[in-house]
C-alpha cells in the first residue's frame, strides 16, 4: 500500500512502575468493574447527539477537509471528574465517516495518533483512503482528547516548549533546563489548576466509552499509535466487554507510563545516529560532515558542545546545548533518504553556526525551532504534558535526576541526558489524582512494532505485548520507523491488520514481516 504520512508526535520519555498482579479479571470482578465505571454516568450514556458541519470557518482547513469528505462533527459532554459526574462537564470533540459498506459494517473504530493528545479530527479522512475495502467496514471516528484540539482546551501560556529538551553537556545546562522547567509548571499552576487533575489517559479511556455508548454501540475498535497505544491498553483493561477490535502500533511499554517512558531510549537513538552517520559519510560530497562515521560522530560532538560554551546563532533563534538533541530526534525516527537528508541538512546548519557562519535554517529546522523556543506550541505542550503528569508520579528531587544523568552519561553523551532530564512533572502542582492503571488481561489486540524503533523500542512493545496475554505480534523487521502499519507500504503488515480488523479473530501466532522492498 502506498505510504501515507499522518502527523506524529516524538513519545515523552516514561516512569518505570511494576506491572499488574499477574492475574487476568474474573468474569464477576469485570462486571463489577462495568458497573462501578458506569455509576452516575446515565445521562451521559443517553445523550442526544448533536451532529453538525466540521468547518468552523474559512481559515478551518481540516473543518473543510472534513465536510468535503462527507463527515460530520459533534460535541459530546462528559464528567470533568469521574469520581463526581454531578458536577462540572466539558466536552469531547469527536468527527465520524459512516461505513460505506453498510452491508459489511463492523461498527465505530476510534483512531488516535498519540503524543499524547495530537488533534485527530481530520486524520479520519486520509484513514479512509488508505485502510481501502477494511476502512469501509467501520464508521471511522476521530477523537481529540480532553483539552487538546477542539475538546476543551487547556493552554498554560507558555513563551516555549521543553518537550524533546535535553540537560546538556554539564550541569550549566541541567541548571538551566531545570528552572525552565519549574517556570513551565509554575505557569499552568497560576492558569489551569482547576482542571489539571482531571488530564489523564485514565480519563481519557473514560471519554471514550461515554462517546461509545453516546453513539448507541456495545463495543468499540480501536487504532492506536504511539502513546494512543496506551490509552487502547487502558480502555481494555476499565472496559473489558466493551473492547473490540484494538490495533496498537508502535506501542510503549505500559508498566512505565508518565513523563519517563524513554528512559532507557538513549543508548538506541546513539545507535541510530550511527547508522545515520554511516549514511551520511557515503554522501561527504554533498553534506560535508566527514569520510567515516567516526568523522561524522566528530562533527556532531563538536557542534554539541560548542552550543554547550556558546548558543549557536541560527537564523532567529539561540540554540544552546539543551536544544541540539531535540532537533535530531524527528528526523532520526525514520531511515528513508528523505529524513537522513533532513537530518543531514541540520547537522551541516549546526556545524556552520558552531564555527562562526551564518545560517539560514531550512523550513523544518525552522518549525522545530519554533515550536521549542517560541509560544507557538502552547496549548498542544500544555495540553501534552498535563496527561503524562497526570498518568505517574515522578521524583520531585532535582538532584535525583542529577545524579542519574551523571550515571548515564557515558552510555549515551548526546541522547542520554535527553531521555533522563527533569521535566515539568517535578514541579507540577498536583500530584496525579489516581495511581497508574495496571494493565494485565487476555483481551485480544494486535500490537505492530518496528525493530528499530527509536522512541517505541522493539522491547516496549514486547511489554504490551505481554501484558495483553490474549494478543498478537506483528515486528516489522529492518526499519527504524515510528508508526507502522498504513505508513511502510509493508503488505505483510497491512494484510495481517487487515485481516485482524476484519474477522475480529488475532493471527494463530506472532508474526515477523520482511522491510518492505
Amino acid at each position: 500500500m502506498k505510504r501515507t504520512r499522518w502527523a506524529f508526535a516524538a513519545l515523552a520519555a516514561g516512569s518505570a512502575l511494576a506491572v499488574g498482579s499477574g492475574v487476568a479479571p474474573s468474569a464477576a470482578a469485570t462486571k463489577q468493574s462495568a458497573a462501578s465505571a458506569d455509576a452516575g454516568l446515565t445521562r451521559f450514556q443517553h445523550q442526544s447527539v448533536a451532529w453538525h458541519g466540521c468547518q468552523r470557518g474559512p481559515d478551518d482547513h481540516d473543518g473543510q477537509t472534513l465536510d468535503e469528505a462527507g463527515a460530520q462533527c459533534a460535541d459530546i459532554t462528559v464528567p470533568l471528574d469521574y469520581r463526581h459526574p454531578d458536577r462540572r462537564t466539558i466536552t469531547v470533540a469527536i468527527s465520524r465517516l459512516r461505513a460505506t459498506d453498510t452491508a459489511g459494517r463492523i461498527g465505530p473504530l476510534v483512531i488516535n495518533l498519540g503524543g499524547p493528545g495530537n488533534p485527530v479530527l481530520a486524520s479520519i479522512v486520509l484513514a479512509r483512503q488508505a485502510m481501502g475495502a477494511t476502512g469501509a467496514r467501520f464508521d471511522l471516528i476521530g477523537m481529540d482528547v480532553r483539552f487538546t484540539g477542539r475538546s476543551t482546551p487547556l493552554d498554560c501560556g507558555w513563551p516555549s516548549g521543553w518537550l524533546s529538551r535535553s540537560a546538556g553537556v554539564d550541569r550549566r545546562g541541567f541548571d538551566r533546563m531545570t528552572r525552565l522547567v519549574r517556570d513551565l509548571a509554575g505557569r499552568c499552576g497560576r492558569r489551569q489548576a482547576a482542571v489539571l487533575p482531571y488530564a489523564s489517559t485514565a480519563n481519557t479511556a473514560r471519554d471514550m466509552d461515554v462517546v461509545r455508548a453516546a453513539l448507541g454501540e456495545p463495543r468499540v475498535s480501536f487504532l492506536g499509535y504511539s502513546q494512543g497505544s496506551y490509552l487502547g491498553a487502558i480502555y481494555t483493561q476499565l472496559f473489558p466487554r466493551r473492547a473490540d477490535r484494538m490495533v496498537l502500533d508502535s506501542a510503549i511499554d505500559p508498566t512505565r507510563p508518565g513523563t519517563r517512558i524513554l528512559r532507557e531510549n538513549g543508548t538506541q537513538r546513539e545507535a541510530a545516529l550511527r547508522d545515520w552517520a554511516d549514511w551520511a559519510a557515503q554522501r561527504d560530497d554533498q553534506y560535508h560532515l566527514g569520510r567515516t562515521v567516526a568523522d561524522v560522530m566528530a562533527t556532531v560532538n563538536r557542534t554539541y558542545h560548542a552550543a554547550a560554551r556558546r548558543p549557536l546563532r541560527v537564523g532567529r533563534y539561540s540554540v544552546d546545548d539543551t536544544l541540539v538533541a531535540a532537533l535530531l530526534i524527528d528526523p532520526l525516527t525514520d531511515d528513508t533518504d528523505e529524513a537522513n537528508a533532513e537530518l543531514a541538512t541540520t547537522v551541516q546548519t549546526l556545524a556552520q553556526a558552531a564555527a562562526g557562519h551564518a545560517v539560514t535554517p531550512s523550513d523544518a529546522l525552522d518549525r522545530s525551532l519554533a515550536g521549542l523556543l517560541t509560544g507557538a506550541d502552547s496549548p498542544a505542550h500544555s495540553a501534552q504534558t498535563a496527561i503524562l503528569c497526570g498518568d505517574a508520579a515522578v521524583s520531585r528531587d532535582p538532584e535525583w535526576y542529577w545524579r542519574d544523568i551523571q550515571a548515564h552519561r557515558a552510555a549515551a553523551p548526546l541522547f542520554g541526558p535527553q531521555a533522563r532530564t527533569i521535566t515539568p512533572c517535578a514541579f507540577w502542582p498536583n500530584e496525579p489524582a489516581e495511581a497508574p492503571v495496571r494493565i494485565h488481561n487476555d483481551r485480544p489486540a494486535l500490537v505492530v512494532n518496528a525493530a528499530g524503533d527509536v522512541n517505541s523500542t522493539l522491547e516496549m512493545g514486547q511489554a504490551m505485548h505481554r501484558a495483553l496475554s490474549g494478543s498478537r505480534m506483528i515486528t516489522l523487521q529492518g526499519v527504524r520507523t515510528h508508526g507502522v502499519y498504513l505508513f511502510q507500504g509493508a503488505a505483510c503488515v497491512d494484510d495481517a491488520v487487515n485481516a485482524y480488523l476484519n474477522t475480529g479473530t488475532p493471527p494463530a501466532h506472532d508474526i515477523g514481516c520482511p522491510r518492505p522492498s
